[in-house]
């Protein structure tokens, strides 16, 4: 049988606020998030063992517990009789990078799962396992940008964001969350938030998402770079390409990324950038709008 493939694509946080440390251990964040036109591919082939295969450039990286097993066993615990079989995980993400790489591979998962099973998980069925296989897992589940609030479980498409070039770049070395969150050691949160926050409608105008971004960071860089110093390198780095508008943190780190008005511009800093920096990851592809 041909194999099921689903793309599982970098998520960006365009903007990350962490309103302060909630009383069951998660942090209360504000982000808004995109994808970009990379990421992992995982696939699907149906068989009678549920296993798992690893390869490309980042797969040595990985460790023992996958998300997409935990994803298959999870979708098996709620439906037994679903088709399942042999994944297989090509990881062009650098792990622990601040991309949801895991959450994005889970998610692919999940929704091979349901394509190869005739609908089965039902989307709801869906949005329930991705909210316990991890807080960026739901946001994966659609990759669409959305305003993500919560933990990172609730999830409000946003309209409008601009298929504009963006630049991603990884010095390479990891980056764990739970480190970084240690380090910004937030304070409890004071108040439980209200309801949804809203979410902006960009309509296609990169000069729109540009004002919405420029007021906005990542309150998780300053911690960030205190571990990895190099994030300030990589940021300053991003910063003076010709024809960068944007440059931030993705996540917890350390990926950065820089927003262009085009693919082209994007790919043209990917080729200035590489050139003095030749050991770090560098990607650059087009934001997904929608």
């Amino acid at each position: 049988m041909t194999a099921l493939r689903e793309a599982a694509r970098a998520k960006l946080n365009l903007t990350l606020e962490v309103k302060g440390r909630r009383a069951d251990g998660f942090h209360e964040i504000e982000s808004l998030a995109a994808f970009a036109g990379v990421g992992d591919v995982v696939e699907l082939e149906l068989q009678d063992r549920l296993e798992l295969v690893t390869e490309g450039p980042f797969a040595d990286a990985l460790g023992g517990d996958n998300l997409i097993m935990r994803a298959a066993e999870a979708a098996r615990a709620v439906n037994p009789g679903l088709r399942l079989g042999r994944f297989r995980l090509i990881k062009e993400l650098p792990v622990a990078a601040g991309l949801g790489g895991g959450s994005a591979d889970a998610a692919a998962a999940l929704r091979l799962i349901a394509r190869a099973n005739g609908g089965a998980p039902s989307q709801s069925e869906l949005a329930e396992l991705a909210l316990k296989l991890g807080s960026d897992v739901s946001v994966c589940l659609t990759s669409r940008p959305a305003l993500i609030s919560g933990r990172g479980e609730k999830v409000e498409l946003v309209h409008g964001v601009p298929s504009c070039g963006v630049l991603l770049a990884n010095p390479g070395l990891p980056l764990a969350t739970a480190a970084v969150y240690a380090a910004l050691n937030a304070a409890p949160l004071r108040k439980s938030p209200g309801g949804a926050p809203t979410a902006p409608d960009f309509g296609g105008s990169f000069e729109s998402l540009v004002a919405y971004l420029a007021p906005r960071g990542n309150d998780l860089e300053a911690a960030a770079a205190r571990l990895a110093p190099v994030i300030r390198e990589v940021l300053a780095s991003l910063t003076g390409l010709h024809g960068a508008r944007i440059a931030r943190m993705s996540g917890s780190g350390p990926t950065c990324f820089a927003l262009f008005a085009t693919e082209a511009e994007a790919e043209r800093g990917a080729e200035t950038l590489a050139a003095s920096h030749p050991l770090w990851w560098i990607a650059a592809s087009a934001l997904q709008s929608f």
